[in-house]
């Protein structure tokens, strides 16, 4: 019995050390990186001292803030569009029966398989084929696809676990099936909408290469900004606006777990 008891402590030892030399090798890159932002030194290779002149800088740089801009129209847009069509897809996929059914909820959910690269591609052999000019437009509609498939997978996996028969007794007792729709089934699925759109605008946020090959003249994202400038080596001020990110896409997906969870603790 004490043989097993030594060997169960010593195998939950190796777990833990394990667990900590994974999080190290993930995490360890980001602390360097926010220690650097802070250093005083133009240089990131030797710390000179502590500062916020890097941060205060991103305030000021024109590029920057457009690209700030951009990033969060084409988020914004693309979630908003893709919340509508995400969630009437969602609702269509669980409660009704139509031919090909199967094949196209295969296809819906594609953009989750496929590589970025491929998506960027094909979206611009699309675009060229029909002469449609390259502008802010085309990063929208090209980063619709993505969300949409994420929207629609998140409020699917929360359709299955709300009772049909609630929409059932809404028609029974009168109600049209907009607003069994309305004012039954949309509010029990809201918290998974709002935590799809927030997966949605993260990822539509971060994106780079769907982006830089759908973007016209102009129509640099936050992303293919960050990416013009390290070519030349990466500055203090990048590491400030990658920490920046980092804490915003942490806490945005940490609102989006938490509204889901609230969800199903509800449900």
């Amino acid at each position: 019995m004490n043989i097993y008891k030594k060997k169960k402590k010593l195998s939950v030892i190796w777990q833990a050390v394990f667990a900590i030399v994974i999080f190290i090798f993930m995490y360890l890159p980001i602390f360097v990186l926010a220690f650097y932002s802070f250093n005083q030194s133009p240089y990131s290779a030797k710390w000179q001292g502590f500062t916020l002149q890097w941060y205060a800088k991103l305030f000021a740089d024109e590029r920057i803030l457009s690209g700030l801009y951009n990033s969060l129209l084409v988020g914004a847009c693309a979630v908003g569009v893709a919340a509508v069509l995400g969630t009437l897809m969602a609702v269509g996929l669980a409660r009704y029966e139509f031919p090909g059914k199967k094949l196209y909820q295969g296809i819906s959910y594609l953009p989750l398989l496929i590589p970025d690269i491929a998506i960027a591609v094909s979206t611009l052999v699309c675009l060229a084929a029909f002469a449609i000019p390259l502008s802010i437009l085309t990063i929208i509609a090209s980063h619709i696809v993505f969300c949409l498939a994420y929207i629609g997978l998140v409020v699917s996996s929360r359709m299955n676990n709300i009772d049909p028969h609630l929409e059932e007794a809404a028609l029974d007792l009168g109600a049209t099936p907009i607003q069994a729709f309305m004012l039954v089934l949309l509010p029990q699925l809201m918290p998974a909408i709002i935590s799809g759109c927030l997966l949605a605008f993260v990822l539509s946020l971060d994106d780079f290469l769907i982006a830089s090959f759908t973007a016209g003249s102009g129509a640099n994202t936050l992303p293919i900004e960050i990416f013009s400038r390290i070519r030349t080596g990466v500055k203090p001020d990048i590491n400030a606006l990658s920490v920046m990110l980092i804490s915003v896409t942490g806490i945005v997906a940490l609102i989006a777990e938490l509204i889901r969870n609230s969800g199903e603790n509800r449900e």
